[in-house]
Order: C-alpha cells, then structure tokens, then sequence
C-alpha cells in the first residue's frame, strides 16, 4: 500500500497530496470505488452535493476498518444552496447523507457571481469552522478577484481552492497567487479527461525516461508543481498506479516542458468561474 505525504494547511490541519475524485460514481459503484481505493492508500476522499453520491461515499467511509481520523473528507455546498441560513442547512443534510458527525473539508462548489451570495456562503462556512463541525474550509472554482474580496469582506482566507488544472490549463497566475497567500491548490480533472494530454510529446517522454505511464508523469508534475491531483478511477489497478508516483522525481526540464503545454485558455469544460452559474 502507497502512502502519500501530506501538506500543512494555514489552519493546521494535514492534506493529503493526492485524493480520490468520486465524480461521477454513484450508489453501489461509487461504495466499491472508495473502497477500493481507502485499501489502496488514498486517505483524501472528494465528494459533493451536485455529484449524488454523498450516501455512498459515507457508506464506504464508515464500514472502512482505516480509523475516521486518518481519512480527509471533501465535500461542497452546491449553488443553490449559497447564502448564510441555506449553506447552514445544506451542511446539516450533507452530514445526515454521509452519516457523520464532522467533514474534515467544506468547499464552496463554485463562486456563482452572478447570485453575489458566495460572501455570505463564506461567513456560514467560517461559523461551521469555529463550531469544530468543518474542520478546514476552502472553495472551488474562484478567482482571485473572488478570493481577495472574501479576505476583505470577511477576515478569512480559504485554506483550499480546487481548481480545474492540467497540462493543458496549468493556471499558473492563479498558483501563483495561491503560494502568496498559503492557499493551497487542488486540481480537479488533473489528467485533462477527454484531451489528448497523455500522448503529447513531454509527458510520452518522461513517461519512457522513468518506466512509468503517462498518468503518472502528469500526476507527479502536479504534485512537483505543489498541487494536490483528484484523479478518478474506479479501476483498481489504476487506482493503484495513481497513487504509486512519489518514487520517482521529474527533472526542472520536463516541468518546464508539461507545463508549457499550456494553452491560452485551455479550459475542456467551458465552465469559465467568471460566467458559469452552478446550479
């Protein structure tokens, strides 16, 4: 079993440095997947409320003999659900879904800026914070426009912002504002699903330089690059190779070469933070 280092969140809490994504697995599928991959070493489980499979994910976690403690559970207020009193509500259901009585990480699902709630989101999720119900508190999907506006508007940074990041969008000025702040970054779709990323050239050729596959190239790149991959698989041996990446170290030039693959936008989902409206 491979187990992952970890990194220090500005609240103090530990975060793996690889997770298990769960979208878009459901019931019996996504208790077999979670499981699976608890066995193999995952620790860190991301989940949310507009994947459906909240349930599941609980279920796996509270029949898993790997103590509650050591797992790190994400899930996310959907945009629905933003503002004060409803983040507040959708909490309590997540908990009643998932069957437990804390989540180790609570994200704002997207910024939805034009509802303008996520500010008040925020100050519901600082209060689940300062009540021990969310032990660390973060986001997905902002900008840092959005990210500087909840620091002034309400003290708090996030310790997370999961981002959508692969070699083809690598997000750099965004990571960059991440690492000014200790705002560390998640990457969700790191191995660029539905893109031709594995076969380009650089990751082809790292991937024959260490004896490993193209998955492993990128997702060792991301966590070189300091963020934390969510990959999903609910193959076990892919499980297992995932997370088998910290044995070997991708030279300066073969970052340099992934990330330079990088597009102007090289956004595969079209689910621009600035426009898009989660529902």
């Amino acid at each position: 079993m491979t187990t992952a280092p970890t990194h220090l969140l500005a609240d103090g809490n530990l975060l793996p440095a690889i997770g298990f994504g769960t979208y878009p697995l459901r019931a019996d599928a996504a208790v077999s997947a979670v499981t699976c991959a608890i066995d193999a070493g995952y620790r860190l489980i991301d989940s949310a409320v507009n994947y459906g499979n909240e349930d599941a994910v609980g279920r796996a976690i509270r029949e898993s003999p790997v103590p509650r403690e050591e797992l790190v559970l994400t899930t996310k207020v959907p945009g629905r659900a933003q503002g004060y009193d409803s983040t507040l509500a959708s909490f309590d259901q997540s908990l009643s879904l998932l069957g437990l009585d804390s989540i180790d990480l609570y994200l704002i699902h997207w910024p939805n800026p034009g509802d303008d709630r996520y500010v008040d989101t925020w100050r519901a999720m600082v209060q689940l914070h300062e009540e021990g119900r969310a032990r660390s508190i973060g986001v997905s999907n902002f900008t840092p426009e959005y990210l500087t506006r909840l620091q002034s508007e309400t003290g708090v940074l996030p310790t997370v912002n999961q981002i959508e990041m692969h070699p083809y969008f690598p997000q750099l000025e965004l990571r960059e504002f991440h690492a000014a702040h200790n705002i560390r970054t998640e990457a969700w779709s790191p191995l660029g699903k539905g893109s031709d990323v594995l076969a380009s050239g650089p990751v082809i050729a790292a991937a024959d330089a260490h004896g490993v596959t193209p998955a492993q190239v990128v997702l060792r790149w991301h966590t070189q690059l300091d963020s934390v991959p969510l990959p999903k698989s609910a193959d076990p041996e892919r499980q297992h190779q995932n997370l088998d990446i910290f044995d070997f170290e991708l030279t300066a030039d073969e970052l340099v070469d992934i990330t330079l693959l990088g597009r102007p936008d090289g956004r595969l989902f079209g689910a621009d933070p600035r426009t898009h409206n989660e529902q």
